[in-house]
């Protein structure tokens, strides 16, 4: 990397940074906002207040949540753990602006020996995006084994 602060590239003002309590309420918006945007037809099991609350009291104090902050303002969210991307979600104003190749390039940086994440089915345009990053669709179910009851596909990443 460039001379460049951490978690910053040559002429950006996005800064990838660890989640602190304070950005629990922001990076559930940004998934709240990014998941309406994206999977419209996806039915959620949880409201908008129990998932703020799960970022608040579960993701962003248990798990390896990292943030994408613009000026001070919360645009992007990636939660990883043991070998996993469990969520990546960008405020819809920010996608195609490189924000999730740098949360992806992060992941692979945590991770060297290897990622795998779940993705809808019908978010053809997550299937583009991972793909474009050298994962592959290993499955695909029913989705009978996620809380939405939605079909899933299967992606893993190998260096």
């Amino acid at each position: 990397m460039s001379s460049t602060a951490p978690g910053r590239t040559a002429g950006s003002d996005v800064v990838l940074r660890r989640a602190g309590a304070s950005d629990a309420g922001p990076a559930a918006d940004v998934w709240l906002r990014s998941f309406r945007a994206a999977l419209p037809t996806v039915v959620r099991p949880r409201s908008d207040d129990e998932v703020r609350d799960y970022f608040r009291e579960v993701v962003v104090p248990s798990r390896e949540t990292w943030v994408a902050d613009a000026c001070g303002e919360v645009v992007g969210v990636m939660v990883l753990g043991e070998g996993e991307i469990s969520q990546l979600y960008l405020d819809p104003g920010w996608r195609g602006r490189g924000v999730g190749d740098r949360f992806v390039d992060l992941a692979k940086e945590r991770a060297p020996d290897g990622l795998a994440l779940w993705t809808f089915q019908v978010n053809t345009p997550a299937h583009r995006f991972y793909e474009r990053h050298g994962f592959t669709a290993v499955a695909h179910t029913d989705g009978s084994g996620n809380e939405e009851r939605e079909p899933d596909v299967r992606y893993v990443w190998r260096p």
